[in-house]
């Protein structure tokens, strides 16, 4: 893959290529419109795989926050058109490098020495390149490493790269600014965190050890002398990522080890750390021939407010529907229903949830799951495609759902595509806390 030499790090340059992506996208719109009137069968598949296209190029140049709204985006599998989904999914691993004099630099300016000084071998091409940074092996005193290093100017561009972002997320979405208003706030407070390698490496640390006890579950090893506010070496994880694993055609048995430690993994961060790895994309996961699975990037890490924890788990519970009280209350805790709502909103809306829920929740009401039934998801991404389609929901002037459902249920679609593409059968019963 060819390797970029410089990123555009001023505002005002980043808008103006963003703002060229949004030219083209027009063009494209104008060129499948001309089309159309010559073959009115033609349908928006074409369209949508050029604005994709055009749209992912810009990011990928770009790197950063932007880039890494669009990898949030192509997580959602039921929310974007496929073309969408494929070309945005890119991002998790497959973005254009650095070239070495730009590695070179952030080495010099951030540990006061070039990668060759510090470890006996560096590779100077990357590996592995997403949003925020992008990945090299390395060798010292005979252990092989991973170092991953960020992008120049990702943290100072976080806020201006939502702003430049945020009118094409909400036309692709389909929610209004008001909705995306206080969702855009939470996503900017994880990127900073995100941009803040230090603090990343403390997390890794601190998870890794507190989840080494989980079965099929591997960590590498983190270096903090050899790590900076731009630059985190750790061990060499060996292991496939997720295409490429499923693409081996392991046994049912493998599929169903690594489906339960992932699954196990998330459980026991939700419902006894309250923080959890709120980043569950494929390229942070390398999947083994034996059942293990190696796990990195610790760098979003979302805490739970026991306030909001109680509530959210509390809708696993179905006998809570039984109390037109209580899950009102718990409706109204989380958001999705408003003290203002008329009578008339209220059963709309909580009708809409209360299925939602239902689709959602039913691996925790199970003993075993089996993520390759593929009726399941196919209803979940049927019945999302008809709620948003509502112009009830679609002229909703309140956004509906905490600020903090928003990384939980990131999550939570993460690992169930996951499991869903292993076709993994997973012990998944799970008894509320509060109800305990």
């Amino acid at each position: 893959m060819k390797e970029q030499e410089n990123i555009p790090t001023g505002k005002v340059e980043r808008a103006t290529r963003f703002v060229s992506a949004g030219i083209k996208v027009g063009g494209n719109y104008v060129k499948h419109y001309t089309k159309k009137l010559l073959d009115p069968s033609l349908t928006k598949e074409d369209l949508h795989e050029d604005n994709a296209k055009d749209i992912y190029n810009t990011l990928s140049n770009l790197k950063g926050s932007a880039l890494k709204v669009a990898q949030m985006l192509s997580m959602d599998r039921g929310m974007l058109p496929t073309a969408y989904v494929d070309r945005f999914s890119l991002s998790q691993y497959s973005a254009p490098p650095l070239s070495g004099p730009l590695v070179v630099n952030t080495f010099n300016k951030t540990l006061g020495k070039a990668p060759q000084q510090l470890y006996d071998h560096f590779d100077m091409h990357a590996c592995n390149a997403a949003s925020i940074g992008q990945v090299h092996k390395a060798v010292k005193e005979g252990k092989n490493l991973a170092v991953k290093i960020q992008y120049p100017g990702v943290a100072g561009s976080v806020s201006s790269d939502l702003k430049i972002v945020k009118p094409f997320a909400i036309r692709l979405v389909g929610m209004k600014e008001v909705e995306m208003d206080k969702y855009f706030e939470e996503i900017e407070s994880k990127l900073l965190e995100e941009t803040d390698y230090k603090l990343e490496v403390s997390r890794s640390i601190e998870l890794s050890e507190s989840c080494s006890h989980i079965e099929n579950l591997v960590f590498p090893k983190y270096y903090p002398e050899l790590s900076s506010e731009r630059i985190i070496t750790m061990d060499w994880l060996e292991g496939k990522h997720l295409k490429e694993f499923i693409d081996t055609n392991p046994s049912q048995e493998v599929r169903n080890k690594i489906g339960q430690a992932l699954w196990d993994f998330y459980h026991y961060q939700v419902h006894h750390l309250k923080k959890v790895h709120a980043d569950p994309h494929p390229g942070n996961f390398l999947m083994r021939d034996d059942g293990t699975v190696g796990i990195f990037d610790f760098g979003c890490v979302k805490e739970i407010p026991e306030f909001f924890y109680k509530n959210y788990f509390s809708l696993t519970n179905r006998d809570i529907y039984k109390d037109e009280s209580k899950w009102r209350q718990i409706y109204t805790n989380l958001e999705l229903i408003h003290p203002n709502d008329t009578e008339e909103e209220f059963q709309f809306f909580s009708g809409l949830f209360h299925k939602m829920v239902d689709l959602l929740t039913l691996p925790f009401t199970q003993d075993q799951f089996d993520f390759g039934d593929e009726t399941y998801f196919k209803e979940i991404y049927a019945y999302t495609d008809y709620v948003s389609n509502l112009k009830e929901v679609r002229n909703s002037k309140v956004a509906r759902g905490s600020r903090h459902s928003l990384y939980i249920n990131r999550t939570y679609f993460g690992l169930y595509s996951i499991l869903s593409d292993l076709k993994a059968n997973v012990k998944t019963r799970f008894v509320p806390e509060v109800e305990q």
